[in-house]
């Protein structure tokens, strides 16, 4: 039963990882200042990349506890 639920949530995390990191913009845009973007000289979207990198690194620490128990319960 235990490890039914822990399966279920581990399936929640793992997709709510993925799309926390698929909406994640590239190392790559803090370029756009060159050609003019102007929500990088602003600051726009600081907040919003905050927000999504503090949701990767909890989801990742869930994803890693529910992965390790599950495993041990699989003993």
């Amino acid at each position: 039963m235990l490890q039914n639920v822990l399966l279920g949530l581990h399936i929640i995390i793992s997709i709510g990882l993925i799309v926390v990191v698929v909406l994640q913009s590239g190392k790559s845009a803090g370029l756009g200042t060159i050609g003019g973007g102007a929500e990088n000289i602003f600051g726009k979207k600081k907040g919003l990349d905050e927000l999504l990198n503090r949701a990767t690194a909890f989801l990742a620490a869930g994803f890693m506890i529910t992965s390790l128990t599950l495993t041990v319960l699989r003993k």
